[in-house]
């Protein structure tokens, strides 16, 4: 049990040995002892339970084992360098425990000389400072981190003792901003008042002395000039230390460079400055807004149209201004807005200098700081009460239209139940919720602006104006004044400012009949206003946003005028986005009853005429004719017929139908293309009876009837018409 080695007796009897081995091996630290060369003789049994190794192993030299690897080094070699001299030494290393974990031990070993001064005997101890180790870690890492934090942030700390007038304590921020050397230790007061700009010293020492006599934390703002002249705005605040009996023994305070940040208020105050600069320019109403709704700012334009001073407009004046209809939804729109960071836009009356309203299209922004956040709005008043007069003129303009629509015309609905025209009515019902430009084609009288308006009432658009357009009607140097409108003095003529139908149908929908006919230049401009939805007034530099639907017909063959370059292939591709053919009504023969009954009952009750029935033969006749004028034809003659009619039964006087062919014979290959396909079919035949089966030559049918010979052979076997058999007849 005994470890001490073979010279522990002559350190006593026994029993004070065994006494003095109890105390040692239950000491809480590594003790041990080693022979003049150095090698450990002795390890207590606490030493021996820490390093979890039994005695054999830790004597000599084996001890190395168990410091680690990258400290046993630099202790074999102090320890080495401390035998050879015989002097004591300290040394601090990690010493690995039972389980494997390494800890921070300090060893101090000192030497027993003998009589003749040689050293006999090494003593030594390692005690545990793992602890202290990880305080001093943590420590120094609160303090890395504190003078990081200071440094990033610009703010240092210092101490004052009031008792010797000196500084205790310095930061190294501090030293930073004050331009100092910390090599140079603590500066004086003295040094650092000398760094006070002669221009703030006065003031600097009157707030310094008021916070001694009031023992109260203060706050002063002044500027320091350093040693290279360089000067900064500074920001410190101080707060006193006082003892249990009251007195002030310290003060402790906080130096803050703010430099960076009085150059970017000056920035501010001249970015500010050039800003209102620009908006008293502003050939428009502006105005600067606080995120509450309040006005910070009115421009010139504002003061000088409304006849407020800047005084009666801040704050919540300038809604004095404002109609007392349009105030409160357009003021909780506008904080709205400016609360969750939006654009805004609305139309409001504003009162003039004069008493009188006028309409401004009111549009705002918000403006974020370099964080995102909101600091303000800014909005701007366009006067558009022109704009207003004209589209309620436009409005009446409508509602006069459409009485006289319901009066005159066949186009206030769509009549039949055909399935070509149900085709049209289904693309016109999937296309109509959308803002796609639609190009309707077919030929003249089909009812192409019908199928415009279908659109435009079953579309979000709805309640906006409709506008009309027939490009073919306005001559062609007026064609782009009346769609884009003109400035005052664009052209002779020109009194004052034209608003074109693009303007007055904002909002809504314009449709451009007859859109083949425009000319390349206009053309041109119309491309522009379906690209960028934007145009010019004839006459203006500026341009102006249009939100319109744009339905655009023709009965022209636009691929073949794109051909002979009479029309532009890009501007066919943006109008034809969603293509609508018309068909015509030799194609809709089955709703042919139903459009001559709608007529007769409208233009009878116009004429306060009672009808009861349709003469089968006129009904007939009305069915087998070809219809070249579409249903604008069949509206003329039904309207003429109830004109003329004597009795409570309709006919037809068969002249008017001049255009009808002979039912004997087809003239032409379009009046063959006309007929029904049964009186075509019969009038074949008629003619190959005739000719006994023979097609061509001066004798055959295809003379007979007036047509080439490939035709009709065409006609023939498109109808199955057996031709030989007439051969034998």
């Amino acid at each position: 049990m005994c470890n001490m080695g073979a010279d522990e007796r002559k350190w006593g009897n026994e029993d004070e040995v065994s006494r003095l081995r109890k105390v040692i091996d239950s000491v809480p630290a590594l003790i041990h002892t080693a022979r003049p060369d150095g090698s450990i003789d002795f390890f207590n049994q606490a030493g021996l339970n820490f390093v979890g190794q039994p005695l054999e192993r830790m004597l000599g030299w084996g001890w190395v084992s168990v410091i680690h690897p990258e400290d046993a080094g630099t202790f074999v070699q102090q320890w080495r360098e401390a035998i050879a001299i015989g002097n004591s030494f300290e040394h601090e290393g990690r010493v690995r425990r039972a389980d494997g974990e390494y800890r921070w031990m300090i060893h101090r070993v000192a030497s027993q000389r003998g009589a003749d001064g040689n050293v006999v005997k090494w003593f030594g101890t390692s005690i545990d400072i793992e602890d202290r180790k990880r305080a001093e870690e943590s420590l120094g890492q609160s303090e890395a981190y504190l003078a990081e934090g200071q440094r990033l942030v610009h703010a240092g700390s210092w101490a004052l003792d009031l008792a010797s007038g000196q500084y205790v304590y310095v930061s190294e921020e501090d030293f930073r901003i004050w331009g100092l050397d910390p090599r140079s230790g603590v500066p004086s007061r003295e040094t650092v008042l000398g760094l006070i700009h002669p221009e703030d010293r006065h003031g600097w020492t009157t707030k310094f002395e008021k916070a001694l006599h009031d023992k109260e934390d203060s706050a002063d703002e002044y500027r320091i000039v350093l040693p290279d002249g360089t000067e900064k705005d500074i920001y410190t605040i101080r707060h006193p230390v006082l003892n249990e009996a009251g007195d002030l023994v310290k003060l402790v305070g906080t130096t803050i460079d703010i430099t960076e940040r009085k150059l970017a208020e000056q920035a501010i105050r001249q970015s500010e400055k050039q800003l209102r600069d620009v908006f008293e320019g502003i050939p428009a109403m502006a105005s600067a807004i606080r995120l509450d709704g309040s006005v910070e700012f009115i421009n010139q334009r504002w003061r000088e149209y409304t006849g407020m001073s800047l005084e009666d407009a801040i704050g919540f004046g300038w809604q004095a201004a404002v109609h007392p209809q349009d105030i409160d939804a357009y003021s909780e729109m506008r904080r709205a807005a400016l609360a969750k960071g939006k654009r805004f836009e609305d139309e409001i009356r504003i009162r003039g200098a004069n008493g009188e309203y006028r309409w401004f299209l009111a549009r705002g922004v918000p403006l974020k700081d370099e964080r995102g956040n909101i600091i303000r709005g800014y909005a701007v008043l366009t006067d558009i009460e022109d704009r207003k007069r004209a589209e309620e003129k436009l409005q009446h303009e409508n509602v006069a239209l459409r009485e006289e629509i319901d009066k005159s015309s066949m186009f206030e609905e769509i009549v039949g139940s055909s399935s070509v025209l149900r085709s049209v009515l289904s693309r016109v019902a999937k296309v109509a919720p959308s803002d796609s430009t639609v190009l309707i084609t077919g030929e003249t009288g089909t009812g192409k602006e019908l199928i415009a308006r279908a659109i435009h009432k079953r579309s979000p658009r709805s309640s906006k104006a409709f506008v009309s357009v027939n490009c073919a009607s306005i001559p062609r140097d007026l064609i782009a004044s009346e769609l884009f409108g003109h400035e005052k003095g664009a052209f002779t003529g020109a009194i004052q400012r034209h608003l074109g139908r693009f303007e007055l149908a904002d909002g809504g929908t314009i449709f451009l009949d007859e859109v083949g006919d425009l000319p390349a230049e206009t053309q041109i401009a119309l491309l522009r206003v379906l690209q960028e939805r934007e145009f010019e007034r004839v006459g203006g530099d500026r341009a102006i946003r249009c939100n319109v639907r744009v339905i655009a017909a023709t009965n022209r063959d636009l691929q073949a005028a794109i051909e002979s370059g009479a029309f532009r292939r890009d501007l066919y591709y943006r109008l034809n986005v969603f293509p609508i053919e018309t068909p015509p009504l030799r194609k809709r023969t089955e709703d042919i009853p139903l459009l001559v009954a709608y007529f007769i009952d409208r233009y009878s009750r116009k004429s306060g005429k009672t009808i009861r029935q349709i003469s089968k033969k006129s009904l007939e006749l009305l069915q087998s004719y070809p219809w070249p004028g579409n249903i604008r034809e069949l509206q003329n003659v039904i309207e003429r017929s109830v004109i003329i009619c004597e009795s409570d039964t309709f006919s037809v006087d068969e002249s008017w139908l001049s255009s009808r062919p002979s039912s004997t014979e087809l003239k032409t290959s379009l009046g063959l293309a006309q007929r029904l396909a049964s009186e075509e079919k019969d009038a074949i035949e008629a003619a190959l009876r005739d000719c006994k089966g023979r097609v061509s030559g001066s004798t055959g049918a295809a003379a007979r009837l007036g047509v080439p010979r490939s035709t009709l052979e065409s006609r023939i076997r498109s109808l199955k018409i057996d031709k030989n058999r007439f051969k034998a007849l």
